[in-house]
């Protein structure tokens, strides 16, 4: 089983591609494929077939999944694309940490 480094529900922005630059949330995690699927990233366009009798069918933008190497996650406190740490907090939970210099927020 690989790990990957964002969960569901996360900020990320793409760190390269045609997609360079843009931010969102995690909206699905596969570990399998080592991808990831983020909101209003990576659209493309799918051909649908209507299934029932009288559904439409036609053409629907959906968001694509993306290789997990390709986002980085922001930070919630300084709100910068950044590497996570890990380290036990006082708890005893394991919780992820900004590499950052200046910033050091656990989340």
């Amino acid at each position: 089983m690989n790990k990957v480094h964002v969960k569901k529900g996360d900020e990320v922005v793409v760190i390269n591609g045609k997609y360079r630059g843009a931010r969102g949330k995690v909206m699905e995690v596969s570990p399998a494929e080592n991808k990831v699927i983020v909101e209003g990233v990576n659209i493309v366009t799918k051909h649908v077939k209507p299934r029932k009798m009288g559904e439409a069918g036609g053409l629907v933008k959906a968001e694509s999944a993306l290789y997990a190497d390709k986002v980085q996650l922001i930070c919630p406190k300084c709100g910068r694309a950044t590497r996570t740490g890990s380290k036990i907090n006082a708890k005893g939970q394991k919780v992820r940490t900004c590499k950052k210099a200046d910033c050091g927020a656990e989340f």
